[in-house]
């Protein structure tokens, strides 16, 4: 079937979400434009700023978006096209942009705190306490998958044959393994990473203390990214995988505790741009390959080897393509930073709402890119691979699906477009580390002042609780593969999402307002994400992975006491509304 179909029904599906459901959320929720925002009522210039809603969007976007719309969609088209569409599609609607808009909306109307000061007013002090540590956990998750996955893509190669199309494979640095000449395609991805990584802190300067245009920072930022691709290729960087983490590591060990003008939001303003120009290119191809008659060749259903490698449709494909659909991370951001810029209380549903169905829409994207101009026999041997001493590797297996559809498209060689797209999700990882360790250094120094009244110095000195996060992260990623860790990742991440709408349907429920829209989904996520935590538990114990499975009981320990605190606080709201309910009945 035509690539264009898909993609059109898709965004037609989005437009009526973000036009008709969105507003009766919004309605329901109590949405006015005269509220005070908390960006409007506690502007202090730093952290809560009125920011015009365009502005903000761009942040919030860059923010939840990044490798996790592209990785997990890559991996669990395995179970075939159809079934990983449909999830993106209806999913992304009805679960992840209610769970974004609900949580960014709230938080506003809670004075722009987080989902766990929510579960504080909601559910008590206790309810506090276990979001802050299943988020630590759940950002631990993240950051060993980022790294495990980094590490590889890194040193990523592909033989000459399959990508010399045009001439454009010649300008590759080249290696011989068994008599087959495979281009360095990693390595390039890793000298422009470094590149862009040095030159941050110049353009951090020039905007933070030298107040350029911004129209001149973009154009240093796209010059930058130019420069350091024509680096990558004169000068790759091949080291191997267990190189590359020591010195991811130690970079983002150093870079969390930078301030964040000179690191964090730079990379943010380079890397973006990468990011939009490559949804951009990609609707361009595929609308124009589109046209050419480019249809999806990769199976529609495929759940014999979907369940051989990830296990039952339900509940692991559900987990796998987790930031396409649902995401517990854009709560995180939602409370964090969105809700404190906003300056009207209208704009939580037109950022919270539609940004989530854009980022659905990049995962359509991939979808549509892996499944029409891939063959699904090169997807296998790169994401799944039937060699155990090989690695799953499914950055490299977008970047080579996209070089293919920006030939087809737009006639881009298929090298240059390859070294786009792996670029396209490098950038993104590194910053989700940076951001991520940052953010579990704070959430440390909060436990302690939970587990101690009184925590002792070096519990709350700054490399204690970085190194920490650091060296927690490193022994996940190192002692398992990122196919392994992904599956764990992608459930922590959807459980945070879950205990978030069951936080805000407890919010709503105590203000007497329908929550039917959020608990149905909540309920629905409880039921797959303890199910895959069971399914990944029996896996590791076989394996007898003390780690996964120590990671895997705490899971289920902390959703366990979450959903009894809502249970017990729906249970309280009813029991407490009978007397009054027995008047009527007996008037």
């Amino acid at each position: 079937m035509n690539v264009l179909l898909f993609l059109l029904l898709a965004a037609v599906a989005f437009w009526l979400a973000s036009r008709f459901y969105a507003r009766y959320i919004a309605k329901s929720l109590g949405e006015d434009p005269k509220t005070v925002t908390p960006a409007v009522q506690f502007n202090d210039g730093r952290d809560y700023v009125p920011t015009k809603r365009f502005v903000v969007f761009a942040h919030h976007f860059s923010a939840i978006a990044g490798a996790g719309p592209i990785l997990g969609p890559t991996m669990a088209i395995l179970y075939g096209f159809v079934p990983a569409w449909l999830w993106v599609v209806f999913g992304g609607i009805f679960i992840g942009a209610v769970h974004d808009f609900t949580s960014l909306f709230i938080s506003m109307r809670e004075g722009g705190k987080s989902m766990a000061e929510v579960a504080r007013k909601t559910l008590g002090r206790t309810g506090f306490n276990l979001f802050i540590v299943f988020t630590i956990v759940m950002l631990v998750l993240v950051n060993s998958a980022f790294l495990s996955a980094t590490a590889i893509s890194l040193t990523s190669l592909w033989p000459i044959s399959k990508i010399a199309v045009a001439g454009g494979g010649s300008f590759l640095k080249t290696v011989v393994k068994d008599g087959v000449e495979y281009g360095r395609i990693g390595g390039i991805a890793s000298t422009s990473v470094i590149f862009i990584t040095l030159c941050s802190p110049l353009i951090g300067w020039l905007l933070h203390r030298k107040g350029i245009k911004t129209l001149l920072a973009y154009g240093l930022a796209s010059v930058i990214c130019i420069v350091s691709v024509l680096l990558g290729i004169a000068f790759p960087v091949s080291l191997a995988p267990e190189v590359w983490m020591v010195i991811i590591s130690v970079y983002v060990l150093f870079a969390a505790g930078a301030p964040v003008w000179l690191i964090l939001q730079p990379r943010d303003f380079i890397n973006v741009q990468i990011l939009y120009g490559g949804i951009v290119l990609m609707m361009i191809s595929l609308f124009t390959a589109g046209f050419g008659g480019l249809t999806v060749s990769i199976p529609s259903f495929n759940l014999q080897e979907g369940v051989q490698s990830l296990g039952f449709i339900w509940p692991m494909m559900f987990i796998t393509i987790a930031c396409g659909a649902i995401s517990g991370f854009h709560s995180l951001v939602a409370g964090g930073t969105t809700g404190k810029q906003l300056c009207n209380e209208t704009d939580a549903r037109k950022v919270g709402f539609n940004a989530m169905l854009l980022e659905s829409l990049l995962a359509v994207c991939v979808l549509l890119t892996i499944g029409a101009a891939m063959s699904f026999s090169d997807y296998k041997s790169i994401v799944w691979p039937s060699d155990p001493t090989l690695k799953s590797n499914p950055i490299l297996g977008f970047s080579l699906a996209a070089g293919q559809l920006f030939h087809l498209g737009v006639g881009i060689p298929v090298t240059l477009g390859t070294i786009f797209g792996i670029l396209l999700v490098e950038g993104f990882v590194i910053t989700t580390l940076d951001a991520s360790v940052r953010l579990n250094r704070y959430l440390f120094e909060e436990l302690w002042t939970i587990l101690f009244k009184n925590p002792p110095k070096i519990l709350r000195h700054y490399w204690f609780n970085s190194g920490l996060s650091v060296v927690l992260m490193g022994l996940l990623a190192y002692g398992n593969a990122f196919s392994a860790l992904w599956p764990i990742f992608g459930t922590g991440n959807q459980l945070l999402a879950a205990l978030g709408l069951l936080a805000v349907s407890s919010w709503l429920l105590l203000r007497k307002k329908r929550f039917s829209y959020t608990l149905i989904p909540a309920i629905f996520m409880i039921l797959t994400t303890v199910a895959s935590l069971v399914i990944l538990l029996v896996s590791y114990i076989k394996k007898g992975n003390i780690l996964l499975i120590a990671t895997d009981i705490l899971l289920l320990v902390l959703a366990t006491g979450v959903v009894l605190l809502v249970i017990k606080t729906f249970f309280r709201r009813t029991e407490s509304e009978l007397p009054a309910a027995s008047v009527r009945q007996q008037a």
